[in-house]
């Protein structure tokens, strides 16, 4: 790689445990989260001197559905670039171990979740700001050709920079791409932010507005949608019935009820996510 050299018998040289092929960039043992299916490392970039993101995917004990998801989003990844979608610099299979690397921008303060459980005291303004960033990403992936669907947007793979406020989203192993009717067919997701129609198997980009809508309703709340339910059935039936998580009846300000009714609409008026980025809802913002 020009304008780097690494000899390993250097004693000043970076603590790292693996070298990826290029010898670009290096990982340390530090771990800055764990998946289902993957381990991501806090990793170095030596040309560009700086850290990113070192995910891990062991192939074994995965089926061929798992295995076929994690290529999906390193595929997704490579043909996306937008300042609030998680940025892809490299990746590649290695054989011997059985593990799929890839090299990912990395955000500092972990994810959007875990950032509002810390952060408690934020006013509407931040909010507002994070919401419009969402929404900005998922208007790019919508328009991208062809469109992508993410279909599992929550608080817990969108993810922070906290000193920039940047906010990126990732884990798009369950996105799909879709053809000029924008339709899909296919039951996946987080059931506590999936729309009601993507349980009827027949639904559009418009999920992702839904699900936009559950992370504003956590944001401002502190609270998971539905997290009254005690399983998985029971969000199911209220979800079906049209009936709104508890944590609705906490938002006091009705400027934002209305907005995140607005996005949990049923489908026939519910706004696209560049319909509501031209809201009044973030006028001032």
């Amino acid at each position: 790689m020009p304008g780097v050299e690494y000899d390993a018998s250097d004693k000043d040289r970076e603590p790292f445990v693996e070298m990826d092929p290029t010898v670009r960039y290096g990982r340390y043992e530090d771990v800055l989260g764990r998946g289902c299916m993957k381990t991501v490392y806090r990793a170095f970039d030596q040309e560009d001197g700086i850290e990113v993101a070192w995910n891990k995917v062991s192939l074994q004990n995965l089926d061929d559905i798992s295995i076929q998801r994690i290529y999906s989003e390193i595929r997704l990844l490579k043909s996306l670039r937008n300042e609030n979608i998680i940025t892809l610099y490299n990746a590649w299979l290695d054989k011997k171990t059985g593990h799929v690397n890839f090299i990912t921008e990395v955000c500092t303060s972990g994810t959007l979740r875990q950032y509002r459980q810390k952060h408690r005291h934020v006013s509407m303004k931040a909010v507002k700001n994070w919401a419009r960033q969402i929404l900005g990403g998922l208007h790019y992936l919508h328009n991208h050709m062809p469109c992508i669907i993410h279909r599992d947007l929550n608080c817990s793979n969108i993810f922070v920079n906290g000193n920039t406020g940047i906010l990126k989203i990732g884990d798009l192993g369950l996105a799909v791409t879709v053809g000029n009717d924008h339709a899909a067919h296919t039951i996946i997701g987080t059931p506590e932010f999936m729309a009601p129609e993507l349980y009827e198997e027949d639904y559009n980009e418009l999920i992702d507005v839904y699900s936009f809508g559950m992370c504003l309703l956590e944001m401002v709340t502190l609270e998971i949608p539905y997290s009254e339910c005690r399983s998985i059935t029971q969000i199911y039936k209220k979800v079906s019935s049209g009936i709104r998580p508890a944590a609705l009846e906490k938002v006091t300000n009705q400027e934002t009820r209305r907005f995140i009714e607005k996005c949990l609409a049923l489908t026939s008026v519910r706004p696209s996510a560049a319909e509501l980025l031209m809201d009044p809802f973030f006028r001032g913002v």
